[in-house]
């Protein structure tokens, strides 16, 4: 049985001294659940006290990206050694927002600037392939644009996000990966995609890897649904048979929200 992870993807928010506090509270009402597993993901500069605030906890933590090399003249990277010497068990790798691909529209993020955000299938691989002699636990984010999807190929995006990214990785390495799905279009607009669809998406992250690897993997990777989660509708995307939990953005920046949307999640 796959065991349900919620993981809370605090994105460009929170001082040290606030990670602190809010990992604090979450200690506090859920730091001793064993039934599902919860990641904790702040920015790096309060990686630190975020650990130390759920040391000896369930709790577990996360970084949201990291770079492929270990150490290097890489001005301003971050390198997967340092998460591991900071306590992280997890990292967000390909989040849609350092794509380059937002759901929400800013004046400032436009065709001349995107370029800053570059990640691409190849840089996703070399992170892959970087992560995991070090122990660290990858949740690997997929997703169509809203453009992508009303032209019909949210499949096909999908499929090439999972082939580039995984490109020259064995199964037995896979093991501890974490696929979560996210929608751009749903990805902090409030609009969330229907649970019968995130499921169906879900199901065929399955077949990608079945069809790349085998049935074993494609059964033991948790699959993730992502975008404008909250407790008013997790219950039923937590619910779905080949959802495995979500990666909570806004949403987990408050402590009864984000609370509220561990316990949607069904213990298997």
């Amino acid at each position: 049985m796959r065991r349900p992870l919620i993981a809370g993807n605090w994105k460009m928010n929170l001082t040290p001294s606030e990670g602190a506090a809010l990992a604090t509270q979450l200690r506090q009402r859920i730091g001793m659940r064993s039934d599902i597993e919860i990641v904790l993901c702040p920015a790096f500069v309060a990686l630190p006290a975020v650990a130390e605030a759920i040391r000896n906890s369930e709790l577990k933590l996360g970084a949201q990206t990291v770079f492929w090399r270990d150490a290097g003249a890489f001005t301003g990277q971050i390198s997967p050694p340092m998460l591991v010497a900071v306590g992280c068990e997890y990292v967000i790798l390909g989040h849609s927002e350092t794509r380059g691909r937002f759901g929400v529209d800013d004046a400032d993020l436009d065709a001349s600037v995107l370029p800053y955000f570059s990640e691409t299938e190849a840089t996703l691989n070399r992170k892959m392939r970087a992560v995991l002699p070090h122990g660290l636990k990858p949740i690997l984010c997929v997703g169509e644009t809203l453009a992508e999807r009303d032209a019909g190929h949210t499949e096909q995006i999908i499929r090439a996000q999972l082939e580039g990214a995984l490109a020259g990785l064995s199964a037995d390495e896979l093991y501890e990966l974490v696929i979560a799905y996210e929608p751009v279009w749903a990805i902090g607009t409030g609009r969330v995609c229907e649970a019968a669809e995130a499921n169906r998406i879900a199901g065929y992250i399955r077949e990608v890897l079945r069809t790349l690897y085998d049935e074993e993997l494609a059964q033991v990777v948790r699959v993730l649904y992502g975008g404008s989660v909250k407790a008013s509708n997790a219950q039923p995307i937590l619910h779905q048979p080949e959802i495995d939990g979500a990666l909570v953005g806004g949403a987990s920046l408050d402590a009864d929200e984000f609370e509220q949307i561990t316990y949607c999640a069904p213990t298997r």
